[in-house]
C-alpha cells in the first residue's frame, strides 16, 4: 500500500501555535446575580405556542436563537417541546453556553431520573415494563449494577470491536458502490442504517440478525419500535396545511406501546436467544436475566444503533462539505499509519492519527448526535453563564441545548465552521467543551455518573468508519439536507483509491 501524495496542494496548519486554541476563564464568583429572563406564558396556551414556534414557526435553532436575542442572555425560561398533553410540566430553564451547560453533568446537584427524553417519559411498556438504565439516576441502586454490567459486557467484546466492524463496513461500501453504479445518486442513510444495526447485533450477539427472527432487514423492525418513543421530539416536515394534523397526531398525545408490541417481541426473542452468553453474566451483578435483556436491547438498539443512525451520515455530511483537499489529508495520514502498522487497522494505529481524531471530535462538536440534555435541580443552585449568575430553585427542570453550547463563540473561534484540525496540538485541551456523551470528553464514564457507557466505542466506530473509507476511496461528493433529528446524505460520486493523480 503506497502513501498518497495528491497533486493538489495541502495546507499545513498542524503546529502547536494554532488559531483555534482557546482556554476560556472558569466560573467567576464575582459575576452579578440576575433574575432568569423569559416567560412560560399562560397555562397550556404558552406551552402550545412555544411548541408551534419550535416545530413550525421558527424551527429548532431559530426557537433558541430568537429567545437568546430577545432576552440578551444564554440562560432563560421557556417551555420545552412537546408540551401538553404528553408532558405534565413543560417549563424549563434553558442553557445555551459552554459555561452553564456542565451543571447538567453534576449529579451531586442535579437529578437525572426519568429525563432521558426530556419533559416526558415514554411508557415502560416499550421496554418490557422496566425503567431501563438511561432513565435511572445514579442514586438508584439498579443504576450502578446495570452500568457496571454494561462495562463488563463492553470489555468482553473489546477484541471484536474493529474486526466485526470491518466486515460490516465492507458490506456497506459494496452496497453503496453497487447502487451508485446503477444510479447517479444514492441515499446513504438506509444503507448505513442496515450496516450499523448488523454491526451492533453481531458485536453483542455473535451472529447476524439474519440468523434470527429479525431477518436481513432487522433494523427496520427496530425502527418501528424506536419511532413512537422519539417522534414527539421531531417534525416530519409536512406541508403547512398538514401541520395541525401532525401536531395533534405526534405532539399532543403519546403513541401507545401496544401498537409495536409484536415488533418488540420479535426483538426480545432474538436478543434473548442470541445474546445468551452475556445475559447469563447478569446474575453476577445482581440482575435478573429478563431485566438485563430489556436493558441490553435499549443499549444496543436505542443508544448505540440510534446514535449511529445520526452519526454516520453526519461524518460524511461535514467531510463532503470540506472537499477533496481534506479528503487527501485524511487519506495520506490513514494510509501512512496503516502501512507502518503492517497493513492492519489496530487500536494502536488509530491513536497515531491526530487529524482523524480531530475530525471525529469536530463532527461531534458541531453536530452532536444527542442535541438535548435535561436534569432537575436537587437543591437551590446558582449557575453561571459567561456574563452573569442565575438562581435555579430546587425541583426546576434544566434544559441544555447542546448544539449551541458546543458552538459557543466565546469558546470556539468560527464555531459554525467545520474545522478538521480544530482539536490538534494544544487545542486538544478544548475537548473539555465537547459534551455529546452527557459529559465532558476529557472525563470518563463511570458507574456513578450519567456519561454514556459506550462513549469510547462510538468514537472508535466513527474513526474506523473513516479509516476503512479512505483506505478504499480517495474522495467523494455528496449532498445533504435536514432529516428528522439528523441529516440525510446522498452520495453522488465515489473515487476509488489510486484514481487521484499522485506525485512520486
Amino acid at each position: 500500500m503506497s502513501s498518497l501524495t495528491p497533486a493538489y496542494p495541502i495546507p499545513h496548519p498542524f503546529d502547536e501555535e494554532q488559531p483555534f486554541f482557546f482556554n476560556p476563564p472558569e466560573d467567576d464568583q464575582d459575576l452579578p446575580l440576575k433574575e432568569i429572563p423569559g416567560s412560560y406564558g399562560a397555562p397550556l396556551i404558552g406551552a402550545v405556542l412555544d411548541r408551534w414556534d419550535f416545530y413550525y414557526n421558527q424551527g429548532r435553532d431559530g426557537f433558541f436563537s430568537a429567545r437568546q436575542e430577545k432576552y440578551k442572555s444564554t440562560v432563560f425560561r421557556a417551555n420545552a417541546p412537546p408540551g401538553p398533553f404528553i408532558a405534565k410540566d413543560p417549563k424549563v430553564v434553558v442553557l445555551l453556553d459552554a459555561v452553564s451547560f456542565p451543571i447538567l453533568f453534576d449529579t451531586t446537584k442535579v437529578e437525572k431520573k426519568n429525563v432521558f427524553d426530556g419533559t416526558y417519559m415514554p411508557s415502560v411498556n416499550f421496554t418490557g415494563g422496566y425503567r431501563v438504565l438511561s432513565f435511572l439516576d445514579p442514586s438508584e441502586p439498579k443504576h450502578n449494577a446495570l452500568k457496571s454490567y454494561f462495562f463488563n459486557v463492553l470489555a468482553s467484546k473489546h477484541d471484536n470491536f474493529i474486526p466485526v466492524l470491518g466486515k460490516s463496513l465492507t458490506e456497506l461500501f459494496n452496497n453503496l458502490e453497487s447502487q451508485l453504479a446503477k444510479s447517479k445518486e444514492v441515499n446513504f442513510n438506509p444503507i448505513s442504517d442496515n450496516a450499523s444495526f448488523n454491526y451492533v447485533f453481531q458485536l453483542f450477539c455473535d451472529k447476524s440478525p439474519s440468523e434470527t427472527g429479525l431477518g436481513a432487514q432487522g433494523n427496520k423492525t427496530v425502527d418501528i419500535w424506536l419511532v413512537p418513543q422519539v417522534i414527539p421530539l421531531v417534525s416530519v416536515g409536512v406541508p403547512k396545511f398538514l401541520q395541525l394534523v401532525e401536531d395533534l397526531l405526534i405532539h399532543t398525545f403519546p403513541i401507545p406501546a401496544f401498537l409495536v408490541k409484536g415488533k418488540y417481541k420479535t426483538i426480545f426473542e432474538a436478543f434473548s436467544s442470541a445474546a445468551s452468553p452475556i445475559l447469563d453474566q447478569a446474575k453476577d451483578f445482581g440482575l435478573e436475566r429478563d431485566e438485563a435483556c430489556h436493558n441490553l436491547i435499549f443499549l444496543t438498539c436505542f443508544n448505540t444503533y440510534g446514535g449511529l443512525k445520526v452519526l454516520f451520515p453526519s461524518l460524511f455530511k461535514w467531510l463532503g462539505r470540506a472537499g477533496p483537499t481534506w479528503h487527501a489529508n485524511l487519506a495520506k495520514e490513514i494510509r501512512n499509519v496503516v502501512k507502518q502498522e503492517g497493513g492492519v487497522v489496530t487500536f494502536a494505529a488509530l491513536e497515531k492519527m491526530p487529524l482523524l481524531k480531530s475530525v471525529v471530535y469536530e463532527v461531534l462538536r458541531i453536530d452532536p448526535p444527542v442535541p438535548f440534555q435535561y436534569a432537575h435541580a436537587k437543591e437551590d443552585l446558582v449557575i453561571q453563564s459567561h456574563d452573569a449568575s442565575f438562581k435555579i430553585k430546587k425541583g426546576e427542570m434544566i434544559f441544555g441545548y447542546q448544539p449551541f453550547a458546543t458552538k459557543d463563540p466565546k469558546v470556539f473561534e468560527n464555531p459554525e465552521t467545520f474545522v478538521p484540525y480544530r482539536f490538534m496540538g494544544k487545542a486538544e485541551a478544548n475537548l473539555k467543551y465537547v459534551y455529546w456523551s452527557n459529559g465532558r470528553e476529557t472525563e470518563a464514564p463511570t458507574a456513578d455518573n450519567k456519561q454514556c457507557a459506550g462513549r469510547d466505542l462510538v468514537v472508535l466506530v466513527a474513526r474506523v468508519m473513516l479509516v476503512e473509507f479512505f483506505l478504499r476511496y480517495d474522495t467523494f461528493t455528496c449532498t445533504d439536507e435536514v432529516f428528522l433529528v439528523g441529516s440525510k446524505v446522498t452520495f453522488t460520486s465515489l473515487t476509488k483509491a489510486g484514481t487521484v493523480k499522485t506525485k512520486s
